[in-house]
């Protein structure tokens, strides 16, 4: 008689083993890769994202496209973590991370077919990207927050390709003078700047603000539309009576006590707003509720009101107004109110909004992006937002580097020289690893419509022949140095792109079994499609795509 067989776990649990495990997850992370790639460079075309529920989002932003697309597999979602910590931590440079970890793991199979332990792979790929570092450090031009023409350069290069090219020079003057206004001690805090968008205008309308923008309206019609050298209350307690916690009943037997009692209301509404005018305020935004004679009240001394301003809003006004934010109506005195040339409210189509504009010194501003539909006004902030990020990361490292591909290029080169430095097998690791950087101009030039290998061809031979700063101009088309191109990256990008790519494809690289659960029929056929090897991984249907 044979032996019974052991059985180690139920049958509802999927496992992949070796070489089989490996393959599987290079292939996921390869195929998002692939996936966003043509959306890379000023030519890269844009994704059309539609949900179950027909909303449309049309982009080119690599994490807005993984995000949405709901990816289920473990590895590819893996690759969609890089590029969320890519957004956190730069701004941009998302599609970059993406697409050089989805290279580093195809080339990583190559040496896997040719027997190389993936131990002896992942050692080389940390090597490589400790010296991909040093090199980039060693490559970087040190820059200062005077220096306004670069930092537009870096504004105008992180915009190309998202459907700002024609309004880039404004729009790179408003995010670095935004930027500029918001900094302190050298730091820059990007909640300082608010973004509004409004339907209606050309983009080429998109102003700063020196104050903020709510998108709030006066609460009487009574009250004034403008008001100059505003005084301006910040106020976080009701300017109305309080509600008893608990059922209360008040019994009242006759008509004089009704009116004693309602009289007794409006006394004390009347010294909260007595309160308030007492300290010479001629402008109100109130986080809580404001009472509607209390209203008529203000409205009667030429008193502009907004209520349930929300809190994040009411600590923007306080830092561009330089006005405290007061919780107790025993604290407010005049020295807490911030001061502001006009506060007005402007209507903008069908909606109303406060513009508090002309602050002295103002540590929160507005960016107003006007544009003719919302997918358009939604792929501007984007690309405002990936401004924002680059001029800042530039700010804080005081570090660039030249675009174009020509940093990868550069890096590309030097791996390789360290390369023929080692002995042992982590040298073909390397190689690969400074191949995988090539990946970024060859895709340049293939979004564009030119031929990649010519290109290739040309940038190695510059760059061998020292011209560090020679890249892809793909505005008109040329090899030539990128820096008089004006076409310049933050270091902070590269840097973290190599170190998030490297990490995750090391991560994946040293997984040889794969075990899943199948709890639901969702999660069993979608284990059964990991399992088939040859098929689709799951999840990367994505919305509608």
């Amino acid at each position: 008689m044979g032996e019974k067989p052991v059985v180690l776990m139920p049958e509802d649990i999927q496992r992949i083993m070796g070489k089989d495990a490996q393959k599987n997850n290079i292939l996921a992370a390869k195929m998002v890769s692939e996936m966003i790639k043509t959306t890379l460079g000023p030519k890269g075309m844009d994704k059309m994202l539609v949900s179950p529920t027909d909303d449309i989002i049309v982009t080119n932003d690599g994490v807005t496209i993984l995000d949405e697309m709901e990816i289920e597999h473990p590895a590819a979602k893996m690759m969609v973590e890089i590029s969320k910590t890519q957004e956190s931590e730069v701004g941009d440079g998302t599609t970059t991370a993406v697409m050089i970890a989805g290279k580093l793991l195809e080339n990583a199979e190559k040496l896997l077919n040719q027997k190389l332990h993936p131990t002896i792979i992942t050692k080389g790929y940390r090597m490589a990207a400790e010296k991909a570092q040093e090199i980039l450090k060693d490559v970087s031009l040190r820059i200062t927050s005077d220096d306004e023409t670069v930092l537009k350069q870096v504004a105008m290069t992180a915009m190309t390709g998202k459907g700002a090219e024609g309004n880039k020079d404004k729009l790179s003057d408003i995010i670095v003078h935004a930027v500029k206004q918001v900094e302190s001690q050298g730091k820059v805090n990007l909640n300082n700047i608010k973004i509004e968008k409004i339907k209606g205008d050309s983009v080429e309308e998109t102003e700063l603000v020196s104050g903020i923008v709510l998108d709030k309206e006066k609460t009487s019609s009574e009250m004034p539309s403008k008001v100059e050298d505003a005084r301006i209350a910040l106020i976080d307690f009701p300017l109305e009576l309080k509600n008893p916690e608990i059922d209360t009943k008040i019994s009242v037997t006759t008509p004089e006590q009704l009116q004693n009692f309602l009289n007794e209301e409006e006394k004390t509404i009347n010294k909260l707003v007595e309160k308030v005018k007492a300290t010479g305020a001629n402008v109100v935004f109130c986080q809580k509720g404001v009472d509607d004679f209390a209203q008529y009240l203000f409205a009667k001394d030429g008193i502009y009101v907004c209520r349930r301003v929300p809190k994040s809003d009411m600590e923007k006004i306080a830092k561009a107004t330089s006005g405290s934010i007061v919780s107790n109506i025993s604290e407010l005195d005049a020295f807490s109110l911030g001061e502001s040339k006009i506060v007005e409210e402007v209507q903008h189509g069908d909606e109303n909004f406060t513009h508090i504009k002309g602050c002295k010194n103002p540590k929160a501003v507005t960016i107003l992006i006007h544009g003719g539909s919302e997918h358009v006004i939604d792929e501007i902030e984007r690309a405002i937002k990936d401004g924002l990020g680059d001029v800042a990361s530039s700010l804080k490292t005081k570090l660039v580097v030249p675009g174009g591909g020509a940093i990868e290029m550069e890096l590309s080169k030097r791996l390789r020289e360290y390369s023929q430095e080692l002995s042992g097998r982590e040298q073909l690791a390397v190689e690969e690893f400074a191949s995988a950087l090539e990946f970024i101009p060859t895709t340049l030039a293939e979004n564009a419509g030119l031929d990649p290998i010519d290109i290739l061809t040309e940038l190695k031979s510059k760059h061998e022949s020292g011209e560090k700063n020679a890249g892809l101009n793909l505005f008109n088309n040329k090899i030539e140095n990128v820096l008089e191109g004006r076409i310049i990256e933050p270091t902070k990008i590269k840097s973290q792109a190599l170190n998030s790519a490297s990490e995750v494809a090391i991560m994946i690289l040293r997984i040889d079994d794969v075990i899943a659960a199948s709890g639901d029929k969702r999660s069993q056929g979608s284990m059964q499609s990991v399992t088939g090897g040859a098929g689709m991984p799951p999840g990367m249907m994505g919305r509608g795509i």
